[in-house]
């Protein structure tokens, strides 16, 4: 089951479009570890985030390797894991685990779809190579090596048609035509 989970939250990463999680309430163990897995995080003011295992007997270990790796507080993401306790939402904002908080229930799904759409009038092509070399230069040690493979994502990305659409698009002073 654990593996099935992990396979899962791999794939939401590997997969070439773009996924935004939308949390309105809590978001607890698996839950948690599947938001800390999409790429975008919308969230209202009340969500809540938490990796309750440890009361249990249980560290939520694959949780945690999700959150380890979309948390920039480190020390903030293992105190979850040890405490149990849960995050709010302004924490879970400021440790990098959502990247969007709204205000007032009602209009987080307004705030989710706008953030969808203001994604998807770029290039799908484009977007899904950005995603792979993000999330590949992550795991490259080295940061001459990370600059090295992203500069050769870039080359490969000005070779795409939609990149030379958009230079053109740019260059004529129009709204670029992206294939979909």
């Amino acid at each position: 089951m654990f593996q099935n989970a992990g396979k899962m939250m791999h794939f939401m990463q590997q997969m070439p479009q773009i996924n935004i999680a939308q949390v309105h309430n809590f978001a607890t163990a698996a839950g948690c570890q599947l938001v800390s897995s999409c790429d975008q995080v919308v969230a209202s003011k009340s969500a809540k985030f938490s990796t309750p295992g440890i009361k249990i007997g249980l560290f939520c270990s694959t949780p945690g390797v999700a959150l380890a790796r979309s948390m920039s507080h480190q020390k903030k993401a293992f105190e979850m894991l040890v405490t149990g306790e849960p995050i709010n939402a302004q924490e879970a904002y400021e440790c990098g685990l959502v990247n969007k908080l709204v205000e007032k229930e009602a209009d987080l799904d307004n705030q989710t779809l706008q953030l969808a759409e203001q994604i998807a009038v770029h290039s799908g092509e484009v977007l899904a190579l950005g995603k792979k070399a993000f999330y590949q230069q992550k795991n490259i040690g080295d940061l001459e090596k990370a600059y090295d493979f992203c500069s050769g994502i870039m080359s490969q990305n000005l070779q795409k048609e939609d990149c030379v659409e958009g230079l053109t698009a740019f260059m004529e002073k129009r709204h670029a035509n992206f294939k979909k």
